[in-house]
């Protein structure tokens, strides 16, 4: 009898084309590569300079989305000639190498990873790359997908890339999600529990009836958010769930083939008995709504709560590191969380800028007004013409926020969208960086419905204060 095996375990070993020996590495065949426009042109250059071609362009996709302008779809909308510049280059090459774009004004554009879900280019059992770090975000349909930085011309070139063998770990999360709990609360949670470094060498797979009850939406939030633990990727078992979401997609499996695909993606969870490096559990009924404090994603703490003090820290150097922390986001220790008042809002990114994250954020903000600036960008054309079709664009538009044009926009700042030095923003993106959102920037991470929240009131808000509808 074959020993049992980890989801990880049976993608990677059907990937596999060969290991040295004398390294370790293993060259694993790649199914899907993506390319965006801050990562892929010095590929393009390194193709040209040694007179290579892409090997399988057809299993290739580009498009901007760190640089594109949420002002509009045209390229007189990125911020500066010299982004301007790179998105152009970037159409130019995809096309000179025969790479499916997703361009400026394509109803198919948007952030890499929203689009790749919705296109049904990610598909469970398969081996997909980008150049970016939130790539984990697609293990949410099973696949193992991780960011591969200045490697993206080898594997254009080959189609492989080679990897040292990566442990699995499983969290386990058990129970209905409290009233007013979201997918970004539990991350959340799971990445104050395992440390923003505990998943160093590993790839998560989240399981237990909390991961299963979640839609795929709620499950790209969770697996986006894997690298902030140290997580090489995270992965969730297909399921009943996953082959709905993907039937009829553009990229997924015809009706011909569609019964074989999923006879082969039912045999991916991980069998019983398989043994994986750390094992983690969590009672989902003892969750709150989460809010940031510090410089990473571990540095939470329930909305409710307060800002911790270093000097109860006995390692001394996390006190150091906390420290600096508090001084950069300008806070004290023991300071309420709920009721700090705020400078901006950011809803959208590749964690939360789905229609399921914009429904959930226009819920709160139905009939009220924005206290602060705020921004909501859709993750996608598909996604931005959907809550336009909705109603939910003029939802936020008569509450005063502004309705931006997809893309990344200032989850990393990039495109010219910013939180000015020292001013404070309450976002639903991923980090929570020094100078992440724009030099001297403190950031706030926090769920759609939170962000709404504190969008209405200017502050930190328990947005369960809404949901019950007491405000």
């Amino acid at each position: 009898m074959p020993s049992p095996r980890t989801m990880l375990q049976k993608v990677w070993d059907s990937h596999t084309v060969m290991q040295d020996e004398a390294s370790g590495e293993v060259l694993l065949y790649v199914d899907r590569l993506l390319l965006t426009d801050t990562s892929s042109f010095h590929a393009f250059d390194i193709l040209r300079r040694e007179g290579r071609a892409a090997r399988n362009p057809h299993q290739i996709f580009g498009g901007p989305d760190h640089f594109a302008g949420s002002k509009g779809p045209r390229l007189e909308h990125v911020a500066d000639q010299e982004r301007r510049d790179v998105v152009h280059d970037l159409e130019v090459d995809c096309k000179e190498f025969g790479v499916g774009y997703f361009g400026l004004g394509d109803p198919r554009m948007g952030i890499s990873h929203v689009v790749g879900p919705e296109q049904g280019i990610t598909l469970p059992g398969s081996f997909l790359l980008c150049g970016d770090s939130h790539t984990s975000t697609h293990g949410a349909l099973g696949a193992l997908a991780f960011g591969i930085g200045g490697q993206t011309a080898h594997v254009m070139a080959t189609q492989c890339l080679w990897a040292r063998p990566l442990k699995a770990m499983r969290v386990t999360v058990d129970g209905d999600k409290p009233f007013g709990v979201t997918a970004k609360d539990v991350v959340l949670a799971i990445i104050a529990r395992i440390g923003a470094s505990g998943g160093f060498g590993h790839v998560i797979e989240y399981a237990g009836s909390t991961i299963r009850a979640m839609s795929i939406e709620e499950r790209l939030t969770v697996c986006n958010m894997s690298i902030e633990a140290g997580a090489r990727g995270g992965m969730v078992a297909p399921d009943e769930t996953t082959f709905a979401y993907l039937k009829g997609r553009p990229y997924a499996p015809t009706a011909e083939h569609w019964d074989q695909a999923v006879a082969y993606w039912r045999t991916l969870p991980s069998d019983a008995g398989a043994s994986f490096a750390h094992e983690i559990h969590i009672d989902a009924s003892t969750l709150t709504p989460m809010v940031s404090w510090g410089n990473t994603a571990a540095d939470v703490v329930p909305v409710t709560g307060h800002v911790p003090d270093p000097a109860s820290e006995s390692d001394p150097e996390r006190r150091r590191t906390m420290q600096r922390a508090l001084d950069y986001m300008g806070l004290q220790p023991g300071t309420a969380m709920q009721g700090l008042e705020i400078d901006r809002v950011f809803i959208g990114s590749c964690t939360n800028s789905r229609i399921e994250d914009l429904r959930a954020a226009a819920s709160i903000v139905r009939g009220r007004t924005a206290k602060v600036p705020t921004l909501v960008v859709a993750g996608s054309m598909q996604v931005k013409a959907q809550a336009e079709r909705e109603g939910l664009a003029q939802i936020f538009i008569d509450a005063g926020f502004e309705w931006g044009h997809p893309g990344c926009s200032m989850c990393v700042g990039t495109n010219g969208d910013t939180v000015p030095a020292g001013k404070r923003c309450v976002s639903t993106s991923n980090r929570n960086f020094v100078g992440r959102q724009g030099p001297g920037s403190r950031t706030h991470l926090a769920s759609p419905i939170m962000a709404a929240a504190a969008a209405v009131t200017g502050r930190i808000t328990d947005a369960r204060e809404f949901l019950a509808g007491t405000k």
